[in-house]
């Protein structure tokens, strides 16, 4: 089969297209043939092996070269073997999953408890665009954030692919939800639910008097301490993005915040997607989102499987409008 493997940390330039071996599923896994698949900085920052502080984490990226040779953690095909332990999932079923790593591959073997069955009316590269944004905003919005209806939300970052799936996620949840972008994505952001679009580039949200129930933080270009005069008495702060950068960022944006917590007065709290114990759970919860009718993937851009370094490129630069997908 053919993936693209990750010879050494560097650019999409290092992500080499060739033949590997098929994998076989152990006893808890499903052998999926991959039909689409979808980027995230979650790939790239593998594959540059960014913060490089993380590569002195135990269990994270390796120190001198990468321990994932192949990324690719979104997701959407259908099963071609599955394991005896495996009672879920048959051949030629649909099923989109969040991975560890292995979906920039024509065919990957996945644990069970990371598939969950395709939502109905999906297309594969609709339901490849979900996994981890969609996740990472369900996990933001609902747990970290705990908002309810009636809340008033802020999203920072509205319009990338987390964004846009957390102003949908909080207005399924029938709170009000102010999101901000550029203004030439502020018809998308209001196409997905949200009452108010501010600016970013001209107005200053936290200047706007207005006040909120949960800030859920995308973005992440400015510190917590900038939000002060937004955030209710009793609201939370939820951290989930944070600028790129080469030593400590988004970590340090995310770390920074909790540092922070005990001198200002909102709650923060942060997603663990790639912790998160109940990945099959989450995907079930936004299957039902789905097929309710109240939430639906943004793509920005499709690729061909082939093409997909010019798609992780794309996705890096900062300006997809939703997710970026691949074709497999």
């Amino acid at each position: 089969m053919k993936a693209f493997v990750l010879r050494s940390y560097g650019s999409a330039d290092q992500l080499e297209l060739t033949d590997v071996d098929t994998p076989v599923p152990a006893d808890d896994e499903v052998l999926v043939r991959v039909r689409a698949s979808s980027v995230n900085p979650y790939d790239w920052h593998l594959m540059r092996g960014e913060p490089l502080v993380a590569r002195l984490l135990p269990g994270g990226m390796g120190l001198l070269g990468p321990k994932l040779r192949i990324l690719g953690c979104d997701i959407a095909g259908q099963v071609e073997a599955a394991g005896p332990a495996v009672t879920a999932f048959r051949p030629g079923d649909d099923v989109f999953g969040l991975l560890e790593h292995g979906g920039f591959a024509q065919m990957v073997s996945v644990r069970d408890e990371l598939l969950a069955p395709m939502p109905r009316g999906l297309s594969y590269e609709q339901a490849a665009a979900m996994p981890m944004a969609a996740v990472t905003a369900l996990l933001a919005v609902r747990d970290a954030g705990a908002v309810q209806a009636g809340h008033e939300v802020l999203v920072t970052g509205a319009s990338g692919g987390v964004g846009t799936h957390a102003v949908q996620i909080a207005r399924a949840l029938g709170a009000s939800v102010t999101g901000t972008c550029s203004a030439r994505n502020a018809e998308l952001v209001r196409s997905v639910g949200a009452d108010h679009v501010v600016d970013y580039v001209t107005q200053d949200v936290a200047q706007t008097g207005c006040r909120y129930d949960v800030v859920i933080d995308v973005a992440g270009s400015r510190p917590v301490t900038a939000y002060r005069r937004v955030v209710a008495r009793d609201g939370r702060f939820v951290v989930v993005g944070g600028p790129a950068g080469r030593w400590l960022q988004p970590a340090g944006h995310v770390i920074g915040s909790f540092a922070l917590a005990p001198f200002v007065s909102p709650r923060i709290a942060s997603p663990d997607v790639v912790g998160c114990q109940a990945k099959k759970a989450a995907l079930m919860t936004l299957t039902e989102l789905v097929e309710d009718g109240r939430l639906a993937p943004v793509i920005d851009r499709r690729y061909p499987f082939d093409d997909l370094r010019a798609a992780v490129s794309y996705q890096e630069a900062g300006h997809a409008a939703g997710k970026v997908v691949l074709a497999v």
